[in-house]
């Protein structure tokens, strides 16, 4: 794999132990995650399923540092995210994490061209740079004759394909998708599992991905359960 095509930084496993994550709303308190265990080897793609409201993405956004979690360690390669500072935590996210949720974010003012070159605006990158990097990927998704456009111009599908090319474009190591083709039709949620497939292994990502959807399930190289707030073998 070249180094145009590789991740920045060189795939990352990712390694936690014993995660913890509580939500309390009035006198309810709701312990989605226990203690949960997990390994992802770097270069790995993981499917994590189970039922609507189980934690799935509450599990994606400790490992991915948009959220804390209330115990445990969550390590992402050399990196332990619990014992870094809200601020360095944000900088290795934005350099090394990438995602797609299903609801895709875009930012409706702007173009789709826009929307994919925001990380790196976000991270100082000269305007030419960016620009190029964001239409290469918006070609490589199949969006080449759509980059002025607004999201509101664009299908479902199209956005979402946006959306995978923004998570892509500041080349991060991990990528991690909440249900990325779970508002999209049948055929067009097959279009985006191949694209996903296929830029995982481009980009030279590990990637975990929360789905209902048993063929992307089946396409990733591992499938592990949530429930009761840990993970098993499904």
């Amino acid at each position: 794999m070249t180094s145009q095509t590789q991740g920045r930084h060189g795939p990352k496993g990712i390694e936690a132990r014993g995660v913890v994550k509580t939500y309390v709303t009035g006198t309810s308190r709701i312990e989605v995650l226990r203690g949960l265990d997990l390994d992802v080897r770097p270069g790995e793609m993981v499917a994590i399923v189970g039922a609507s409201g189980v934690g799935k993405s509450s599990l994606l956004h400790v490992l991915g540092g948009l959220d804390a979690c209330d115990g445990g360690a969550i390590r992402l390669g050399e990196t332990e995210l619990h014992a870094m500072t809200d601020e360095a935590l944000v900088r290795f996210r934005n350099r090394y994490v990438g995602f797609v949720f299903q609801f895709h974010h875009l930012l409706p003012e702007f173009t789709a061209l826009e929307n994919v070159e925001m990380p790196l605006r976000i991270a100082g990158t000269p305007a030419g740079e960016r620009r190029a990097r964001a239409g290469a990927l918006l070609e490589r998704v199949g969006l080449s004759g759509r980059v002025t456009h607004l999201p509101s111009a664009l299908s479902g599908g199209e956005q979402q394909r946006v959306a995978i090319a923004r998570a892509l474009v500041a080349r991060p190591a991990l990528l991690l998708a909440d249900e990325p083709t779970g508002n999209l039709d049948e055929r067009t949620a097959a279009d985006l599992h191949q694209l996903i497939r296929d830029m995982h292994a481009e980009h030279g990502l590990t990637s975990l991905i929360a789905t209902h959807n048993p063929v992307l399930a089946a396409a990733c190289d591992r499938v592990l359960r949530l429930e009761g707030g840990l993970l098993t073998p499904a």
